[in-house]
């Protein structure tokens, strides 16, 4: 049967008339309903692991919008978590691990055969919302990269320039890629079970691949997606994969023949027009729209949405932001932006 999923489509290399569209961080506090489903978890992590109530909230901006994805709510946390580090959420200020710097740290992790036992409610959201979606609505899992991943774990926060995950990468450089080949395994198997329970496609999320350079981004960026990517299509032939080095710049160039994705997703750093010459020539890519144009809407929005998805209207592209969408961003600007994109041939 031919598939009739505008993202699953895309993903396949055909061209469009008009682009699939979804938005990263999608279900969240932008929305007066995600909020409200918030307050009655308690917390965010509880909100994670509530399978009923984190298939809400992944449903709720594709009630308020018809985006053609959905992707999980969970967050890329979970699994060194998973893998036994102590995670917790400061309340406006963001995430908190107990820190891996020395070999003892990393000796007292799990195994990767035990995360399951922590993420089986993440599988269980899964499996609803494979039930519960619009038959038109692509359901997609995703994990943190490696390196990403890392760089929570070795710093215990989000950092501004990923430091001390840099510091430990020169100094120990043994237990670092310790670290990272656990992280990597950790996710094969985590987004294989949630493919399992009905992920259609998987991203995978390398939010601070920009702050890797050179060979340094070859070896811990392209690597790992690599490796996690070439696993994932032996086991769930015919899943893709889409992968986000975020500001990788010129390390987009190739990404996707090194890495095997299907799709790169682009941040809003890179130029439609650019994207076009060196990216989208090797296949499907995803983005580009500021966030920024979420919160201050208007003629603005209208127009570089426009330029964006007739940039890329000549290959494979699915319409998404360069980044997530911000809490003070406007609903109401979302509706701006998809009615813009559905209706570009028309302007």
């Amino acid at each position: 049967m031919a598939e009739t999923k505008k993202l699953l489509r895309a993903l396949a290399g055909e061209v469009q008339d008009v682009p699939p569209i979804w938005m990263m961080r999608q279900a969240g506090r932008y929305l007066p309903e995600y909020r409200a489903t918030r307050a009655q978890a308690g917390d965010f992590l509880s909100l994670c692991y509530n399978p009923e109530l984190a298939a809400e909230v992944t449903l709720q901006p594709i009630r308020r919008y018809g985006f053609d994805a959905a992707i999980l709510f969970a967050d890329i946390l979970l699994v060194p978590q998973a893998l036994g580090a102590d995670l917790w959420f400061v309340t406006g200020e963001g995430p908190r691990l107990s820190t891996i710097t020395q070999q003892s740290d990393f000796d007292a992790l799990k195994p990767v055969s035990d995360i399951h036992e922590t993420l089986s409610p993440v599988y269980e959201t899964v499996r609803i919302l494979s039930r519960e979606l619009p038959s038109e609505t692509t359901l997609i899992g995703f994990a943190g990269a490696p390196w990403t991943v890392a760089t929570y774990m070795i710093a215990g926060r989000g950092t501004p320039d990923q430091g001390p995950a840099h510091a430990l990468r020169e100094e120990n450089t043994a237990l670092f890629e310790a670290l990272l080949e656990r992280i990597t395994l950790a996710t094969i198997e985590y987004l294989s079970a949630q493919i399992e329970a009905g992920a259609e496609v998987v991203k995978i999320f390398d939010s601070w691949a920009g702050s890797l350079k050179g060979d340094a981004f070859q070896k811990y960026a392209v690597e790992p997606c690599r490796v996690i990517t070439q696993a994932i299509k032996q086991r769930h032939p015919g899943i893709p994969v889409i992968g986000f080095p975020r500001e990788a710049g010129d390390g987009y160039i190739g990404f996707a023949k090194t890495t095997g994705v299907d799709c790169v997703a682009l941040d809003n750093s890179v130029s439609p027009d650019w994207a076009v010459e060196h990216v989208q020539v090797d296949g499907c890519v995803q983005g580009n729209l500021a966030s920024s144009h979420m919160v201050t809407g208007g003629q603005a929005l209208v127009d570089e949405t426009r330029q964006i998805v007739e940039a890329f209207s000549k290959g494979p592209h699915i319409f998404n932001l360069g980044h997530g969408i911000t809490p003070d961003a406007d609903p109401d600007n979302v509706q701006l932006m998809i009615d813009t994109v559905r209706s570009w041939r028309d302007a």
